[in-house]
Order: C-alpha cells, then sequence, then structure tokens
C-alpha cells in the first residue's frame, strides 16, 4: 500500500540545500521550494530516507516527514492551501532508484 507523506526540510548549507532538493525531486513532486508531496511503499519511504540521511548533516540540518495515511483515500486529499493553489495536474508519482 502506498502513503502519501509531506516532507519539509531546513538545510543550513547552500550547497547540501541543493542536493537534498535533488535527491527529493526523485521521491515526489514539489509542492514549495523544501516541501514535498511524496506517495511512497515502504520499501520506497525507506530508500528516501537512506538517501536523504546521506547528503544532510544530522547535527545542522532538519528534514520532517509526515505521513498522510493512505494514498488513495485520506491521503490524497489532506492537503489545504490558501491563495494560489496546487495544481493537482503536477501531482503524480515518480520513483527513481
Amino acid at each position: 500500500m502506498r502513503l502519501a507523506y509531506l516532507v519539509a526540510y531546513d538545510i543550513s548549507d547552500p550547497k547540501r540545500l541543493r542536493r537534498v532538493h535533488r535527491t527529493m525531486r526523485g521521491y515526489g513532486d514539489a509542492l514549495q521550494l523544501s516541501v514535498f508531496h511524496c506517495q511512497l511503499s515502504a520499501a520506497e519511504r525507506v530508500l528516501m530516507i537512506e538517501a536523504l540521511t546521506k547528503v544532510i548533516n544530522t547535527r545542522e540540518d532538519q528534514i520532517l516527514i509526515v505521513n498522510l495515511g493512505p494514498a488513495e483515500q485520506r491521503g490524497a486529499n489532506s492537503i489545504e492551501t490558501l491563495g494560489r493553489s496546487i495544481d493537482n495536474a503536477s501531482m503524480r508519482c515518480a520513483i527513481i532508484v
């Protein structure tokens, strides 16, 4: 079963920030500069965490991974915006391993 996740990060070094952003593009869709929406299986979640752990400095950086629930149920509709809306056409699953 695929679950929807909201992944947000605060990376203190610009070089690591770019590397984290490039890594996350392989696992989900950017909602904002440092926020991604991902639909992942349990194995894909482990791979994403492993890839991110290799890039960040655990003493300086922070990544939040929020489980929104099953992707085909509540998880798909858990994000609400104010102002400019999210382009749902671009919300797709892309896993690059």
